[in-house]
């Protein structure tokens, strides 16, 4: 009866029946059910009777939400730490900031703000850091030098830069190696016809020259031992150079060394040569001579040291009778 009526459309139906005015809601039909007569009433889902009183369950959203709400984001936390460090007293800044490598400090300390980029360029925290590590007394005034900061980064690095002095692995790290005569020679201390090395406990071996001249150098990259270039060219540190040589009872002996200082094409920008120097026989001295000679104000672009030094017999004999040397070294001074 209802004709054709898209899908939802249809009206509701009741069973028909009379009221308790005597008319009944539709048209008696008997059991039959018929539509009621007037407007349609669109009909919507009620409520399923398992969720009845059971709270909706929130989106996956609504959760991370309520789960982030009580957190506190990393940025805040970062903001709130550096408000903190930021009202400390600058004393106190100084004792924070000195617990931490030197290569942060510069890298990323000082880039932080102003006050802090002030606190790592200044005096202060490296005379403190200085303190701390063992470089200078506790209580070094801080007018005693300028540039505590270079000063630490010039310590820290302070060692010999000559590889092998010693003769302990034979004639490894050495270049430009002359055998004159016999050649060179490694002999353990004191060796025939000499004296021991009492001024370092640790040496135990040094290099023996022979007939002719011997001779053997090291070049050293200053940057790449971790020199920069402001600082070389800038600060110009001292470079200071020892070198120990002795001879034998029963000879005597020459003994050489020549140091340069090279710019990156390996022009000489500064020398020290000893000159031959003569060792007589049984004379007063037949021990272990220091030779040194320190760099300083030798003007930008120094960039590899190189180290040279030889010797030989003054007598021609066969064998190793020529200077002896041992200990050598290159220093970077503070």
């Amino acid at each position: 009866q209802g004709g054709n009526k898209p899908a939802g459309a249809f009206p509701h139906l009741f069973l028909s029946g009379p009221s308790e005015s005597g008319h009944g809601l539709g048209e008696a039909t008997g059991s039959r059910l018929v539509p009621a007569q007037g407007p349609a009433i669109p009909w919507t889902p009620g409520p399923n009777p398992e969720n009845v009183g059971q709270p909706e369950e929130a989106s996956l959203e609504e959760q991370q939400e309520e789960a982030g709400a009580g957190e506190e984001r990393p940025e805040e936390a970062e903001a709130e730490a550096a408000a903190y460090l930021d009202e400390l007293p600058e004393p106190l800044l100084l004792r924070v900031l000195a617990e931490l490598p030197a290569a942060e400090l510069v890298q990323a300390c000082r880039l932080v703000c102003l006050r802090w980029k002030e606190l790592v360029d200044g005096a202060p925290l490296w005379l403190l850091k200085c303190q701390q590590e063992g470089l200078v007394p506790e209580g070094g005034a801080e007018d005693e030098r300028d540039h505590w900061q270079q000063f630490y980064f010039l310590s820290k690095r302070r060692r010999n830069l000559l590889r092998n002095p010693c003769g302990e692995e034979d004639l490894e790290g050495w270049c430009d190696v002359e055998h004159g005569g016999d050649g060179w020679r490694v002999e353990e201390l004191p060796g025939d016809c000499g004296v021991e090395f009492i001024h370092d406990e640790s040496v135990k071996k040094f290099f023996a020259s022979s007939f002719e001249w011997c001779r053997k150098a090291q070049v050293i990259d200053l940057q790449a031992e971790g020199y920069w270039e402001e600082l070389l060219d800038t600060t110009q540190p001292a470079i200071v150079v020892k070198d120990w040589y002795s001879g034998r009872s029963d000879a005597g002996c020459l003994y050489e060394l020549t140091v340069k200082l090279l710019s990156e094409h390996e022009d000489v920008l500064a020398e020290f040569n000893s000159g031959q120097v003569a060792v007589p026989p049984d004379s007063d001295d037949a021990g272990w001579i220091e030779i040194s000679h320190t760099f300083t104000d030798y003007g930008p672009g120094v960039r590899f040291v190189r180290f040279e030094h030889g010797g030989q017999d003054s007598v021609y004999w066969k064998g190793w009778f020529g200077a002896r040397v041992t200990n050598s070294s290159v220093w970077v001074e503070p």
